[in-house]
């Protein structure tokens, strides 16, 4: 298959007693759009914050995009975007810079930044927006503004934090246009959701449960694998299995 951008062995992440991730092993290839779905409390922000280097796991092997988590979080950093459910941009900047500031956050140039920024804001037909602060823009559009600038370095990987709760059907699917013309690109996308219908737009899905992964396969195996018609019933059916 493709190479590996993300590789997982054995990760386990304990906090005290608590046994948040057990025995994760998974790998992730590049351009792929990879669902990574879970109930609330499964696991899935505590994997997620160890891929981007900000936890360190307890034991286990990660690389992402070639770089060992354990010995240099900082370089993986560099090489990945990272959109959160909790809406990450800030509202009493302006859309312009926001731009700027993620921009000297990742060591763009000026120069580098204001290309970027011209380029994002044209194709989201949002240049006459660049001077308006955040707090005035509409949900939906923060959310591709954000998705924007999570790109704006060019990254390897972008992770997705649940970046579509709470916007219409219609932003949605225009998120996900997003989302393929990336991964069309040769970036990776890391996508955790709870609209099972998104699920059915990710290339491969892994489906956590209890720190545990259950189930990894495309959309359409693991339909066929548990007799279901939908992926929601998939969940269900795992989700159900557990208790």
């Amino acid at each position: 298959m493709h190479e590996k951008i993300i590789e997982v062995h054995n990760l386990i992440k304990k906090f005290g007693d608590f046994e948040a991730n057990k025995n994760l092993s998974f790998d992730v290839y590049r351009g792929e759009i990879f669902g990574f779905l879970g109930a609330n409390g499964a696991g899935k922000t505590t994997a997620i914050k160890i891929l981007c280097g900000l936890l360190k796991p307890t034991s286990g092997e990660v690389r992402v995009a070639g770089i060992d988590i354990n010995k240099n979080p900082e370089e993986v950093k560099k090489r990945i975007g990272y959109m959160s459910q909790m809406f990450s941009l800030y509202n009493d900047l302006t859309v312009k810079e926001n731009f700027r500031f993620y921009g000297g956050v990742y060591g763009l140039s000026k120069k580098e930044i204001k290309e970027r920024t011209q380029f994002f804001l044209g194709k989201l037909k949002m240049q006459d927006y660049e001077n308006m602060l955040l707090k005035n823009i509409p949900l939906g559009w923060k959310q591709k503004l954000a998705f924007s600038v999570a790109s704006i370095h060019k990254p390897e990987i972008i992770f997705l934090d649940e970046p579509t709760g709470g916007v219409d059907p219609i932003t949605r699917r225009q998120f996900w246009e997003m989302i393929y013309e990336a991964s069309a690109a040769g970036t990776t996308i890391f996508v955790t959701t709870h609209y099972m219908d998104e699920a059915e737009y990710c290339e491969r899905v892994s489906i956590m449960s209890e720190g545990e992964i259950k189930a990894l396969d495309s959309p359409h195996n693991l339909k066929t694998e548990f007799g279901a018609n939908n992926m929601n019933e998939v969940f269900l059916k795992i989700a159900r299995n557990v208790e």
